[in-house]
């Protein structure tokens, strides 16, 4: 279980603000409407904890800066000491305690020097944003729609249908953009066996709500101030 680490996205609604807490890479995008237009904005709330970052990867080097190997590009993909693209994440404790990083752990995961302080953390990144009328909807996704959608197509398509099936319309989207990367059809994607499918598309997991303004400025408590969806796929 050492091996074994997560991401995590908390959305708090308290006195008409949203806190968000992000760790790791998975991603919380606002919908905001456009004055009368019509039209819906996206706005990235939560902060990406990803070697891939330029960022992030500064952010490392400066925690570490006597360990020149502390982000290493492989296959065209930044990872911390070329193992794990995420810098904070719940778990992976063979990235943060020397204990955990020997025998018996596989050995693609095991350092081969002394680790002396944690290379992985666990605080989580918080932001707060006062709620406002035109705030219209939140889409809560791990990286692996974000790999395939961008901020502005994944908000368009949750603006641009009904509701129910929000969430379940994203994953969809997701899947055929990453059969069409493949040069193969939606169909023939989701025939693949699920242990093989990952090298494919990572894992999604989708929630997206939506809020109801009058409830939330009335701190109503009887009837819930949003409405949620929700679409995992493995």
């Amino acid at each position: 279980m050492a091996t074994v680490g997560t991401c995590c996205l908390v959305g708090v609604i308290y006195q008409q603000t949203l806190f968000i807490a992000s760790l790791g890479d998975s991603r919380v995008v606002l919908g905001k409407k456009v004055g009368n237009t019509g039209g819906m904005a996206a706005m990235q709330l939560s902060t990406e904890h990803n070697a891939n970052i330029e960022a992030i990867r500064h952010e490392l080097k400066e925690l570490h800066p006597n360990d020149p190997q502390i982000v290493v590009l492989k296959h065209g993909v930044w990872r911390v000491k070329g193992i794990i693209q995420v810098s904070r994440s719940i778990g992976d404790l063979y990235m943060k305690h020397a204990q955990y990083n020997r025998e018996p752990i596989n050995a693609k995961f095991r350092l081969p020097e002394p680790m002396n302080m944690p290379l992985l953390s666990a605080n989580p990144t918080i932001i707060s944003h006062p709620l406002h009328p035109s705030d219209s909807f939140l889409i809560f996704a791990s990286d692996g729609l974000w790999e395939h959608l961008s901020n502005e197509k994944a908000v368009d398509i949750v603006h641009s249908h009904p509701r129910a099936g929000s969430a379940k319309r994203l994953v969809k989207a997701a899947l055929q953009e990453a059969a069409r990367k493949r040069e193969m059809r939606y169909s023939d994607l989701r025939k693949i066996d699920k242990k093989v499918r990952r090298h494919f598309h990572d894992d999604i997991t989708v929630i997206v709500l939506f809020f109801n303004h009058d409830l939330i400025s009335r701190g109503a408590v009887q009837d819930p101030p949003v409405s949620i969806r929700s679409a995992l796929e493995h």
